[in-house]
């Protein structure tokens, strides 16, 4: 079993950077397929950035694609998403997640989420 946390999120202006941080107790990052996923009010949760277990993919819609990173600190058991240029299309409440599956995108293959942490993007 594994608990993760997220951190960073926060009030920014549109074209603003944001970085939020997902961080893992009990097991190691490195031994699931990570995701990022959001959800804002009114809508089904997506998933905006996918990385598989052994690091070698990784997945964004097209919706996020170029603007958004997501990374992994091995050593701090850490899973990170770098958002860049943020538009108040962005706002939403961000989970980190993990899954035993190599790699996947369903939401329904992820096991394990966090609290979540919100993110609200002004204009």
């Amino acid at each position: 079993q594994v608990q993760l946390v997220e951190s960073g999120g926060g009030l920014v202006q549109a074209g603003d950077s944001l970085r939020l941080s997902c961080a893992a107790s009990g097991r190691t990052v490195s031994s699931f397929a990570m995701a990022w996923f959001r959800q804002a009010p009114g809508k089904e949760r997506e998933t905006v950035a996918a990385l598989s277990r052994n690091g070698g993919a990784t997945y964004y819609p097209d919706s996020v694609k170029g603007r958004f990173t997501i990374s992994r600190d091995n050593a701090k058991n850490t899973v990170a998403l770098q958002m860049n240029s943020l538009k108040p299309e962005d706002t939403a409440v961000y989970y980190c997640a993990a899954s035993n599956f190599q790699m996947t995108i369903r939401e329904g293959d992820y096991d394990y989420w966090g609290q979540g942490t919100q993110v609200t993007v002004s204009s």
